[in-house]
C-alpha cells in the first residue's frame, strides 16, 4: 500500500491484476506537493464517484456541480465514462475483466488528479463493489467519496434517450448492467441521491452542503448571500 506518512510508493495494486512494472521503477517525490497545490487552489481535493445504473442521472448530476463549482472558482474535471472509452479505455469491451481494468485505469487517473489539487468528478456506472473499493483503497481515506445515484430500472428505460435497454432486453447488446450484467449498490456510501425524487438542483445543493459540510471547500460571506439571492430567483424547478 501506498505509505502516505513517508511518502515512498510501495506495490498499491490489490485489484487482483498482476503488476508488471520491473523492480527499477521508484517513486519520484516532488518539491512541490498535493499539500501545496490545494493551499493555492484553496480547497481539498478529493474524487467525487458517482456511481449508479445507466440512466439514473450521473453525467447530469455530475455536469451541474462541475457549473456550480466553477462558477465559485473551484478547480476541477470530469471523467465521464462514455468520454473515456474513446481514448484512454477505447481498448476494452464490457466483459467483466475490462471492466475491471475499465475502472482501474480510471481510479489511477483520479488518483493524479486529487495529487495535482483538483476536484475530480468520475461518472461511471462501476457496478462492482470490489472495483470501487479499490479505487478507494489508493487514496486516503477522506479523498473518496461514493455519490450513489439511486434510480428505480424502470424509471432509467423510461430515460433512456439512446435506447440501450431496448437493444439489451432484445440482445442486440451483451452483458448491459442492470439486464443481464448485476448491479452491486454500495453498502455505505458517503452521498445516496435518490433521483426519482430528487431534481437536479436539489442533487447539487445535496453535494455542495456535504463539501463545505466537510470542509473541502470554503464559503465566505459574499458567496453565502450570492447564493441566498439565486435560490430566490432561481425556483427549483429543473429535473432529470
Amino acid at each position: 500500500m501506498y505509505n502516505r506518512r513517508h511518502g515512498n510508493a510501495k506495490d498499491r495494486r490489490t485489484h487482483d491484476i498482476v503488476d508488471r512494472r520491473s523492480s527499477n521503477v521508484v517513486w519520484t517525490s516532488t518539491i512541490i506537493t498535493k499539500e501545496r497545490r490545494n493551499l493555492l487552489n484553496n480547497q481539498r481535493s478529493a474524487i467525487l464517484w458517482f456511481t449508479g445504473l445507466s440512466g439514473s442521472g450521473k453525467s447530469t448530476i455530475a455536469d451541474a456541480l462541475e457549473k456550480h463549482l466553477h462558477e465559485i472558482n473551484l478547480r476541477t474535471y470530469i471523467l465521464d465514462g462514455d468520454n473515456i472509452r474513446h481514448g484512454l479505455c477505447g481498448d476494452l469491451s464490457f466483459s467483466d475483466a475490462d471492466r475491471k481494468e475499465n475502472i482501474r485505469r480510471i481510479g489511477e487517473v483520479s488518483k493524479l488528479f486529487v495529487d495535482a489539487g483538483v476536484m475530480v468528478l468520475t461518472s461511471f456506472i462501476s457496478p462492482f463493489k470490489s472495483d470501487r473499493n479499490f479505487v478507494r483503497s489508493i487514496v486516503h481515506d477522506t479523498e473518496f467519496i461514493e455519490i450513489h445515484v439511486k434510480c428505480p430500472l424502470e424509471l432509467c428505460e423510461r430515460r433512456d434517450v439512446k435506447g440501450l435497454y431496448q437493444k439489451a432486453r432484445t440482445g442486440e447488446i451483451k452483458q448491459f448492467t442492470g439486464i443481464d450484467s448485476p448491479y452491486e449498490q454500495p453498502n455505505d456510501p458517503e452521498i445516496v441521491l435518490d433521483t426519482s425524487k430528487l431534481s437536479i438542483k436539489e442533487s447539487v445543493d445535496i453535494i455542495y452542503n456535504y463539501l463545505i459540510r466537510h470542509s473541502y471547500i470554503k464559503i465566505n460571506r459574499r458567496e453565502k448571500i450570492k447564493n441566498i439571492i439565486l435560490d430566490t430567483l432561481i425556483p427549483n424547478n429543473s429535473s432529470l
